[in-house]
């Protein structure tokens, strides 16, 4: 069954793989003209997909904070922390 073969290849799946099928899979829900049990079964693949592109996500969000947190503490073993107050300025000043 293909939902198997899906759901078992779901962990090899990188970002942009993940995202893209979800997209067709929204396209085609969007659509229509589909019967009831396939469009349950495309839901549940986008529900799949979605939860693919979230756990990368927020691997990549934890990569960028350990890597902002290791260059704020680079920066506080400067001396004398000039450049990592002008850094937090600059991020804080970014964001808001």
């Amino acid at each position: 069954m293909a939902t198997t073969r899906e759901k078992t290849d779901d962990s090899t799946l990188g970002y942009e793989q993940a995202r893209d099928e979800l997209i067709d899979v929204v396209r085609r829900l969007e659509a229509g003209g589909t019967t009831l049990e396939e469009s349950l079964a495309l839901w549940e693949r986008g529900e799949e997909l979605a939860k693919v592109c979230r756990r990368w996500l927020d691997g990549a969000r934890a990569r960028l904070d350990a890597a902002l947190a290791q260059e704020s503490d680079e920066g506080d073993d400067d001396g004398d922390g000039s450049r990592a107050a002008g850094d937090d300025g600059e991020a804080a000043a970014s964001e808001g």
